[in-house]
């Protein structure tokens, strides 16, 4: 950054991080850190500047031929602990030459820091030929790039290059692994508590199943080249608490890497709900956007990597 940006730059980018980390953006609740990166930018003598449909924040320095995307999400996860943390959550608190906080490396580092180099970009004379667009996007943490799409069809803009802003240990990362998310349901009889024998219990029809999921995993993560499962959360649905459950829900998130397809994934799940009473379905996700706009997500991707040959390398 030095030799780059002026001493007043680096103060106002450090600023500016600071107070993105202490303005709270848990997911669909980013509308107060959009506005404030939206100022920060219209001062920062940005070409454009506007909040779009969904509640992304997009900023643009340039009008040339090459189009350069920058995205980094604003959203964070939420925080259920604060008293636990050695500095608080959202104090941007500096210890030892460190900023702690939520979102203080997801992803308010690379958002801030990819708003000044655009503006930096700008006062340097770099954008001959060169237009170059700096979104800070929503609803990552659950919708993973929906914004992005909704962003991209808004603007029927199809960038030449894009660089994810994530956090990768200061080093620059060519590719992602893949996920699949799925619902897996298991299927009873109701019946009183007082004669369960009489019902189904889909909690019980589950059961194997989260094993057949631990054992995956356990499978996966000795096998080299393999990615991993989780079961992240679960679920039943009975008549009251006197009755058998007769429905039971899993959610799983699984991650794949280079080599392994979502096809590979399809056969997996198969195999977890064979011989049950039971189906698995992709793990969609319908959210609402902090302007109240409609979020449909679809978590199923292949894992994918650019060449050390392509251009944007």
């Amino acid at each position: 950054m030095k030799g780059t940006l002026t001493q007043k730059r680096q103060e106002q980018l450090l600023e500016t991080y600071k107070k993105a980390i202490q303005t709270r953006s848990y997911s669909n609740e980013e509308e107060k850190l959009a506005k404030f990166l939206q100022t920060v930018m219209l001062d920062l003598d940005f070409d454009e500047v506007h909040i779009d449909r969904v509640g992304n924040v997009v900023g643009r320095v340039g009008n040339g031929p090459v189009v350069i995307h920058f995205d980094s999400h604003m959203d964070t996860v939420a925080v259920s602990d604060a008293e636990e943390w050695t500095a608080p959550p959202f104090e941007a608190k500096e210890v030892d030459g460190m900023i702690y906080g939520r979102g203080s490396v997801d992803m308010k580092g690379g958002l801030t820091a990819s708003i000044f180099a655009a503006a930096n970009a700008k006062e340097q004379g770099w954008l001959e030929g060169k237009t170059v667009y700096v979104t800070g996007s929503v609803c990552e943490e659950y919708c993973d790039g929906v914004c992005l799409e909704n962003f991209y069809a808004d603007h029927k803009l199809v960038p030449d290059y894009c660089v994810i802003c994530e956090p990768s240990d200061n080093v620059i990362t060519l590719g992602h692994t893949g996920k699949v998310q799925a619902r897996i349901k298991t299927f009873g009889i109701s019946a009183h508590g007082s004669a369960p024998e009489k019902g189904v219990n889909a909690v019980y029809e589950m059961a194997e199943i989260i094993q057949r999921v631990e054992n995956l995993n356990k499978t996966l993560q000795s096998t080299p080249g393999k990615g991993t499962i989780v079961l992240s959360q679960i679920s039943s649905v009975a008549v009251s608490l006197n009755a058998v459950p007769d429905q039971c829900e899993i959610y799983l998130d699984r991650r794949l890497r280079l080599g392994e397809t979502v096809d590979d994934v399809k056969k997996e799940l198969d195999e977890l709900v064979k011989g049950k009473n039971a189906k698995w379905e992709p793990g969609t996700l319908v959210m609402n956007s902090w302007t109240g706009e409609k979020l449909v997500y679809k978590p199923i991707h292949n894992p994918w990597k650019i060449s050390m040959e392509d251009p944007l390398t």
